[in-house]
């Protein structure tokens, strides 16, 4: 069984090659200044944004935000895992990788992923025997026919049919010799706790089975076959399966097309089949949940405009809004996001059935973009006509602008701002600079925490109230001269990415940063860097970013190597010393002085509330009503 790739033959590896003759390979490079230049070889551009630093030893679009080492950018370019990279690199330097030997809770843990993966792949093939095989597969296939169907879409799908009764998957896998608590480990059975009877999750469904990118089955999705509820019914979270961060139809249609012109997010997995079988590459749907991030930066490595398509309804506009919420801080240049509301009635699914590709296509070319439904959003109920009506237009949208990042894009957004309120660009982003780091939470949001609405990527109503965002820092400024604006964690980041050191100054006082790590993904961030600065002192700043890599993937690579890339211009040690002090102290007196209401607000977003909490929250929310 293979171990883990040693730390140090991959800090030797890092430090044998030359990451400009890695891309130079690939992506030709031109010198211009201490740096090296391409066009970016991860999404389309006329004028070069690609930055290899050969200092640095790592690079950065300061275009689309993709960043990482040698290691990272074999990954993006050659849609390679973490060791199939380390061992194409090695091999380039003439050097064997070694493994080492796991330990035996990582030899169970690796074997019980493995495990899981066989034993879902053989229900996957159970499945599919059934649609061809089972005597109440009349209805199954009736069903699929109706929905026009084809063999081949089905195949390439996996499609296959979970036939009625309590145990048939339970007993087929146990005579073919798995254990049953694997196969509760699995998600495949439901383990009655108040009779101790276990039976199959998936009766009577149509099922999808869910691959990840390497193309193991990881869980399912099941579907009825009339009106019972509810209409799909998911695999829980395991070991192999997390449902915030796979996306159904991704592996289809990266194998399907090499470069998909945009990625199209619908709502059901029968929408993602319907639209491959009439020829459109790209389709995919979240799992049972609302997009979020996770979601919004994978299909983002695939294309650069990902188009949301929902129905009409109520639950469609929801749905939207939301969306627009976690897109925000994805919105790098080049990146666009639209959003495409077919009638009320209509689906994916039936649209293309009834219409065909062409007109369907047509639509998502007209999908309307990010920048107007957001200003729609915002405006909602509002008269603009009036100065009143404009002020609040600048109270709703300000919050959401500040999220987006720095770059073209956000400076047109003000400029669209300030057309639309007869307000100056400077007065906006002044104003943008003083929004709150814990603003209230809008009431609409808490109301539907309450009401058990629990989305933990949603960070507004998306109704036009006030939306959460963090406040910036104060703003520092580029190599190039732009004016950035970073939150109070990026600061520091961005601090102690250019004097590592320093991190011993803050160590004293990470248990009172770790309170609000859980919460806050750029202080999780900064306290996981200032543990690895502990770890590996005089470590390189490549090195480093490196070693991130190696334990987090992409969770804040992106951003680190965004915030690596900016030029400190502080150029005395004891200056930036002097600012690491006052913007920690703002930091530590911002999570120490967070209200109860806010505490809950802030949780509310990550994980359901318990019966306890809500009941504290209403309370109180009516509190703080009457205070006004």
């Amino acid at each position: 069984m293979a171990g883990l790739i040693p730390q140090s033959f991959i800090d030797d590896l890092l430090a044998r090659v030359d990451i400009v003759d890695v891309i130079d390979r690939r992506v030709r490079l031109k010198k211009s200044g201490r740096n090296y230049m391409a066009c970016c070889p991860f999404h389309e551009e006329k004028t070069p944004s690609f930055s290899v630093s050969q200092e640095k030893q790592f690079y950065h679009c300061f275009g689309c935000g993709a960043g990482g080492n040698a290691i990272g950018f074999l990954m993006a370019y050659e849609n390679l895992d973490f060791p199939r990279a380390v061992e194409a690199l090695a091999q380039s330097q003439g050097m064997e990788v070694p493994r080492e030997q796991l330990n035996e809770q990582q030899q169970r843990q690796q074997r019980q992923q493995q495990d899981l993966c066989a034993l879902l792949e053989q229900a996957a093939h159970y499945y599919r025997q059934q649609l061809q095989r089972h005597p109440s597969v009349g209805r199954a296939r009736e069903y699929l026919q109706r929905r026009g169907l084809s063999e081949a879409v089905i195949e390439q799908y996996g499609i296959g049919y979970a036939p009625p009764g309590w145990d048939n998957l339970m007993q087929h896998l146990l005579q073919a010799g798995w254990q049953e608590s694997l196969l509760l480990d699995s998600g495949m059975l439901v383990d009655r706790d108040d009779t101790g009877r276990r039976y199959d999750r998936f009766r009577d469904r149509i099922m999808f089975p869910i691959r990840d990118l390497r193309g193991r089955v990881i869980a399912f999705g099941g579907r009825v076959l009339g009106d019972e509820k509810p209409k799909y019914l998911n695999s829980p979270e395991t070991p192999v399966f997390s449902k915030g961060r796979e996306l159904y139809g991704l592996y289809e249609a990266n194998r399907a097309k090499g470069n998909l012109p945009r990625i199209v997010v619908v709502e059901g997995y029968m929408d993602v089949v319907a639209l491959a079988q009439y020829g459109l590459a790209g389709a995919v749907a979240t799992l049972g949940t609302a997009a979020g991030t996770a979601h919004l930066d994978k299909a983002f490595r695939y294309a650069n405009e990902v188009v949301f398509c929902f129905d009409g309804d109520e639950a469609g506009r929801r749905a939207a809004a939301r969306a627009l919420e976690v897109s925000l801080p994805a919105l790098r240049d080049q990146r666009q996001v639209r959003f495409l509301f077919l009638a009320e009635g209509d689906d994916p699914d039936s649209y293309v059935r009834a219409r065909g590709l062409e007109s369907f296509t047509t639509q998502l070319e007209k999908a309307r973009p990010l920048s107007e439904y957001l200003f729609e959003q915002a405006g909602q109920g509002l008269q603009l006509d009036i100065a009143e009506g404009r002020a609040g237009l600048v109270s709703r949208a300000l919050p959401m602008l500040v999220r987006l990042p720095e770059g073209p894009f956000r400076q047109q957004m003000f400029i669209d701002l300030s057309l639309r309120t007869q307000l100056d660009v400077p007065s906006l982003q002044q104003m943008a600079a003083g929004v709150e780091q814990r603003s209230p939470a809008p009431v609409a949001h808490a109301r539907a925490v309450m009401a058990g609405d629990d989305e933990p990527e949603v960070t507004g109503s998306g109704t036009g109230q006030e939306v959460v965002v963090q406040q910036p820092a104060r703003p520092s400024q580029s190599a190039s001269g732009p004016r950035i604006e970073l939150s109070l964690p990026e600061s520091l980041l961005h601090l102690l990415l250019h004097y590592p050191h320093l991190h011993q100054q803050i160590v004293p006082d990470l248990p009172r940063l770790r309170q609000g790590a859980d919460e806050d993904a750029a202080l999780r961030h900064l306290v996981q860097w200032v543990e690895l600065l502990q770890e590996y002192p005089g470590a390189s700043r490549s090195r480093l970013l490196g070693l991130w890599q190696g334990r987090h993937g992409q969770e804040g690579g992106e951003r680190l190597y965004a915030l690596a890339g900016k030029e400190h211009l502080i150029g005395s040690e004891l200056l930036a010393a002097r600012q690491l002090q006052e913007v920690l102290a703002r930091l530590l007196a911002t999570i120490e002085h967070e209200t109860p209401l806010e505490r809950l607000i802030a949780k509310s977003r990550q994980q359901p509330l318990s019966e306890l909490e809500k009941h504290d929250l209403t309370r109180l929310l009516q509190d703080s009503h009457r205070r006004r």
